[in-house]
């Protein structure tokens, strides 16, 4: 069942190609945080809608994440990794065209949430696909560049933003997807995968919930990721709405706030892929990165009244570095399982994350009943990071794990 002991290297096309899937991605995943008040203004709803409205939105489009996580992953090790990431495109590339047509809230919601289930398929089907075919040597270095090039995604969304009407934005982002299709054509599938014997079972994904300890594992490693979107879907999403109850003196524009952050944390996954390499530990890199986080959580909710826009800016750069542990996360998501369920913990561990964002909004908002607007986002944040640090004591180490292997 093993693959080439040589294998592609770090520049080869699977990676490539799995780098410019995740940047489609992203670019799609996060426009709407960059398009959100200039979106939902244009389709007529007041200010108080806007943050409403936006946040039912989001939280349809994390769900269909959430499904489509599922879906995809248990697709991935059944029909295989390839067809995944052409399936999930398509999807995604259509719901996005679509969403540049939409003409009222509860249309753009049905959007997300179809986009959302597309989405969901490319991130962990490409780093199984990426782990599978690279020698574990440098198989953390590899994705680790496919996090940091798929994250510049964010940077051109805003970029886009900045230039076209904001359904235009919509536009690109499906044509880009359809584009990669033509990219995909040259990419094969995981040696590992295609030497599996037929009566293997493949992506079952309740095999997660019958085993005590597969299930200890898989919710360890879903728990590990939350501190990125905590600060990612709630932090830099509504800094706008923390700068002005912080005293900020200008307006924060989350969607420049969310450029300065993925900037950041495309660096923050190459260095923290390099680290890893360096220590020769994913658990190390993690607690380096999770205290990086809890000095930024310091710094964004200690900023005192009169800062400036471009203070919060800063912050949200630091924030978006301490966040840059995802490729680390995903990876070890992908190494903690069989090859026959591999597709499905990589696929869906990431997207339970995304998913488990409108739980950290439910908590966030609940707070607010006893505290204020950023008393209630740090006391989010000290729980969630808390329960991130739990968990990395409770996975495995997995840097250097042969790949090789099934779940029985």
């Amino acid at each position: 069942m093993s693959s080439n002991p040589k294998g592609p290297g770090i520049l080869s096309l699977p990676v490539i190609a799995a780098a410019l899937g995740y940047f489609v991605d992203i670019y799609d995943l996060l426009l709407f945080n960059i398009l959100r008040i200039k979106s939902l203004g244009d389709l007529g709803l007041s200010t108080e809608e806007i943050d409403t409205k936006g946040e039912w939105i989001l939280g349809l489009q994390m769900a269909g994440l959430l499904t489509g996580g599922i879906i995809w992953g248990i697709l991935g090790d059944k029909k295989g990794r390839l067809r995944v990431l052409f399936g999930s495109i398509v999807i995604y590339s259509v719901a996005n065209v679509a969403t540049g047509f939409v003409q009222n809230a509860e249309q753009y919601a049905l959007a997300r949430f179809i986009a959302g289930i597309g989405l969901a398929g490319e991130l962990g089907a490409g780093i199984t696909l990426v782990s599978e075919l690279l020698r574990k040597e440098i198989r953390g270095i590899a994705t680790s560049f496919v996090a940091a090039l798929g994250i510049l995604g964010a940077v051109v969304a805003f970029y886009i933003s900045q230039h076209y009407h904001w359904r235009t934005c919509y536009f690109i982002g499906g044509g880009l997807g359809l584009a990669l299709l033509l990219l995909r054509i040259g990419v094969f599938e995981s040696g590992m995968y295609n030497a599996m014997h037929a009566n293997v079972s493949k992506g079952n994904f309740f095999k997660f919930f019958t085993d005590t300890h597969r299930f200890k594992k898989y919710l360890h490693s879903i728990l590990l990721g939350l501190p990125t979107w905590y600060i990612v879907g709630i932090l830099i999403a509504f800094s706008n709405k923390f700068g002005k109850d912080m005293g900020i003196t200008a307006d924060v524009d989350p969607g420049r706030a969310t450029m300065y952050a993925y900037i950041a944390l495309s660096v923050g996954d190459i260095l923290a892929g390099l680290i890893s390499q360096l220590l020769r530990s994913r658990k190390k890199t993690l607690y380096i990165y999770y205290a990086l986080s809890a000095v930024m959580l310091a710094a964004y909710f200690l900023q005192s009244p009169g800062e400036s826009a471009q203070t919060m800016y800063l912050i949200c750069w630091g924030l978006g570095f301490s966040a840059g542990f995802w490729a680390i996360f995903v990876t070890m998501g992908a190494e903690q399982f069989g090859t026959n369920l591999r597709a499905t913990a990589a696929t869906t561990i990431p997207n339970m994350v995304r998913g488990a964002l409108p739980l950290m909004l439910l908590l966030f908002n609940a707070l607010q009943h006893w505290f204020s607007f950023v008393q209630s986002g740090w006391i989010t944040g000290i729980i969630v990071l808390a329960i991130s640090v739990y968990s990395a004591s409770q996975v495995e180490e997995t840097f250097g794990k042969d790949l090789d292997y099934l779940e029985e």
